[in-house]
């Protein structure tokens, strides 16, 4: 079994088995613990979790539509037949309403009308992150001050849904590629899984474009929790772990030819990135909690 299977359903355990049951905002309880951490070296093995099926194609459009496009159009995820977006999009008069209910949780101006505000890729878009960030791994190896922030305090009033994965480090060591990721808060059974492969795409896909090597991933939580309307589905993914044989980690292939970053294709069919021999025990649905 991979090694992030494995560090996923450790954590996943020490949720279910030492975690406190919390209120929050979304009016659905969960169990969290305060703190975890995590290392997998992404240039030995590429993470995917094999104890459930992670949809590729959707995982790295949401990514290229943060990092790449640098957007906050709900749309443009839309037309690629991507909806992880949908639940948080403001619309037509400005209100980010409740699903169902239709109450609104939040007024924005109008001119904000399908997006999630100012957040994500709005933010990487405004503060140049992509850019200054490959031009000091080109030009500056040695730069210890190589920090993207997802997380600006003057966007935070205007955002619907502030940064949860909102902060990244880069590093370069002997010719190798280091990435250290900060989540302040953890959906786990829908977030995390998501979250971790798209940053192993990033780094091979930042790597490829600045002849660097593949190193660590290196993942901080705060406040790693479960959906209390998760439970069943983690408990079953907990016993695929433990009763299934083993399944080997999947490759990443991406196009060799791409040698800019904004080349990589950003279309429906993610034509530049696709998983070889990617074996999984099957979906595993779980509720979205908005």
């Amino acid at each position: 079994m991979s090694t992030w299977d494995r560090v996923y359903c450790h954590l996943v355990e020490d949720i279910l088995n030492e975690g406190v049951v919390v209120s929050n905002r979304t009016g659905v309880d969960t169990i969290k613990i305060p703190f975890a951490h995590f290392t997998l070296d992404v240039g030995k093995e590429f993470p995917v979790l094999t104890v459930k099926q992670l949809f590729m194609r959707q995982a790295v459009l949401e990514m290229l539509w943060i990092y790449q496009a640098q957007s906050n159009d709900v749309r443009w995820l839309q037309q690629r037949d991507v909806h992880i977006w949908d639940e948080w999009e403001i619309n037509e008069e400005g209100d980010w309403c409740e699903t169902g209910s239709g109450r609104v949780l939040k007024h924005f101006d109008p001119s904000m009308a399908h997006t999630i505000g100012t957040a994500y890729g709005y933010i990487v878009r405004k503060y140049k992150l992509i850019d200054r960030l490959i031009d000091s791994l080109k030009n500056d190896p040695g730069d210890r001050r190589r920090v993207m922030s997802l997380w600006q305090d003057g966007e935070l009033d205007t955002a619907v849904l502030p940064s949860c994965v909102w902060s990244s480090e880069w590093d370069i060591t002997d010719g190798t590629l280091n990435v250290l990721v900060h989540q302040r808060s953890c959906d786990t059974g829908l977030g995390l899984p998501f979250n971790v492969t798209q940053y192993a795409v990033l780094m091979h896909m930042i790597a490829q474009v600045c002849d660097l090597k593949v190193g660590k991933l290196f993942w901080s939580i705060k406040d790693a929790h479960i959906y209390v309307n998760q439970l069943d589905q983690m408990k079953e993914l907990i016993d695929r772990y433990h009763n299934n044989p083993d399944i080997p980690a999947p490759k990443l292939w991406l196009n060799p030819e791409v040698k800019d970053f904004y080349d990589f294709d950003s279309s429906r069919d993610c034509k530049d990135v696709r998983l070889e021999g990617y074996q999984h025990m099957g979906k595993l649905l779980m509720p979205l909690t908005q």
